[in-house]
């Protein structure tokens, strides 16, 4: 639903394909690359949106911050990441991408950046092996060398760390924004293996507070109407997982008259959904009776086959969380169930009795499959990545050792200033005498680092 393809979008795939853009380059490997012009629109309606990110383009662009920058991304590649790749581009960078999701990837607007010379390696529908194949392309490359990552569920860096020891060594930092990707980089800390700096950007407040809880409010109901056309009135719901996302998910099926459920094994997160007055109950204490199961828990096997068999006919199952992993799907591929794929991003999972489960992008994250998300919530998390980038690749030897570390809330700040103009808010400022009473410097932080 978040791409278009025109009417000779043939069977071939990509990697058997010659195509050059209008400059005679065949550094990329996209769907088609005459869809070009079309995503160039796309990206265009995007920048409209994210005025923050592209302030911060003019400003910097000057001074070229991240020139020498040889960034490899793996990301979702949507008209919202083309305005920050375009952004890396225009403070220096060179980059190289591919995407963090078989399914979210916009086929046009990757021709768009292919024409625009980033060495791009995506398409909607890629298999597994493509998958690792366009991420090996990113790195693999004779005569560049990356030195620094900008991630979003840590598969590059798995894969870098894995394969390319040596460069790995050399990457002078990781910028990671999502829940499963940061967790990665925490083991590898643990561990001992992590020789370079990385940036949690998932839990700084602008991407937390913003893009996991108002962009999942407003996604979870575009994805599961574009693909099913449910009504949500009356429905029981169950969400598991009260995270930001959770939150999100919660209170947009609610504002709609939904009956909503919640499983957590956090018991603060339990107490904020209990106060906030929904259920908190086991899974397996109201699955035989819901009509849609959501999960967004960065966990893996929340929903497993014995759930799958006490399911209603026709319930609703989908993930909101990064990984595949939530919703057991390979436990569903047995030769007694029968797939049946209904239309794009859903498959009717049927059993012997004709009961049927409707399965949504295989399990994949639901929003960026089957829908698009809010742009202007994006702008946040982008300018928020830019600036990391920034930091990391511009900060003094010694400041930043070999660990995991979150955005200085200066920054989280910044962002978040850069998108007041849109909406005409006027911050109050804090006179001597208050500031000395709070203890603050009148600029901010407002915040403390633990915030």
């Amino acid at each position: 639903a978040a791409s278009y393809t025109d009417s000779s979008d043939d069977e071939v795939s990509p990697r058997e394909k010659q195509q050059t853009n209008s400059k005679g380059s065949s550094n990329f490997c996209v769907k088609n690359i005459k869809q070009a012009e079309f995503g160039r629109r796309e990206i265009e309606i995007a920048e409209q949106d994210m005025s923050a990110l592209i302030s911060l383009r003019k400003r910097a662009q000057g001074e070229k911050p991240l020139a020498g920058a040889k960034i490899v991304g793996c990301t979702h590649i949507t008209a919202q990441t083309a305005v920050l790749i375009e952004t890396l581009c225009a403070l220096g960078a060179q980059c190289r991408w591919s995407a963090c999701n078989i399914y979210s990837t916009q086929n046009e607007v990757a021709a768009a950046l292919a024409e625009a010379g980033v060495a791009v390696f995506a398409w909607k529908g890629e298999s597994e092996d493509d998958f690792w194949w366009c991420i090996d392309r990113c790195v693999n490359v004779d005569g560049w060398q990356a030195n620094m990552i900008l991630d979003d569920g840590g598969d590059l860096t798995h894969w870098v760390y894995k394969k390319y020891p040596n460069i790995f060594k050399k990457i002078r930092g990781i910028v990671e924004e999502s829940v499963t990707g940061v967790h990665r980089l925490y083991q590898l800390s643990k561990a001992g293996k992590l020789c370079v700096p990385a940036m949690n950007v998932n839990d700084s407040v602008t991407k937390q507070k913003f893009d996991n809880l108002y962009c999942c409010r407003e996604s979870i109901l575009d994805g599961l109407k574009r693909t099913t056309d449910v009504m949500f009135g009356g429905k029981q719901v169950v969400v598991c997982g009260y995270g930001e996302v959770g939150k999100g998910c919660c209170a947009a099926l609610k504002a709609l008259g939904a009956i909503v459920y919640v499983t957590e094994i956090d018991p603060i997160c339990a107490l904020q959904a209990c106060m906030d007055g929904f259920r908190v109950v086991k899974l397996s204490e109201v699955i035989r009776q819901v009509d849609v199961v959501i999960t967004c828990t960065g966990n893996k096997n929340v929903v497993t086959r014995e759930h799958l068999d006490r399911m209603k006919n026709s319930c609703i199952v989908c993930n909101m969380g990064h990984s595949n992993t939530e919703i057991d799907v390979t436990s569903l591929r047995t030769p007694e169930l029968t797939w049946e794929r209904v239309r794009s991003q859903v498959d009717h999972v049927i059993w012997p009795d004709g009961k049927r489960v409707v399965l949504l992008a295989e399990g994949r994250l639901l929003n960026l499959s089957c829908s698009t998300v809010p742009t202007f919530v994006l702008s946040i998390t982008a300018t928020t990545q830019a600036l990391a980038l920034i930091e990391l690749y511009n900060a003094p030897e010694g400041r930043y050792k070999q660990d995991v570390y979150l955005l200085p809330k200066k920054m989280d700040e910044y962002v978040a200033s850069l998108h007041l103009p849109s909406f005409d808010a006027h911050l109050t400022e804090l006179t001597d005498d208050q500031a000395k009473y709070l203890g603050l410097n009148k600029n901010g932080p407002f915040k403390p680092n633990y915030y």
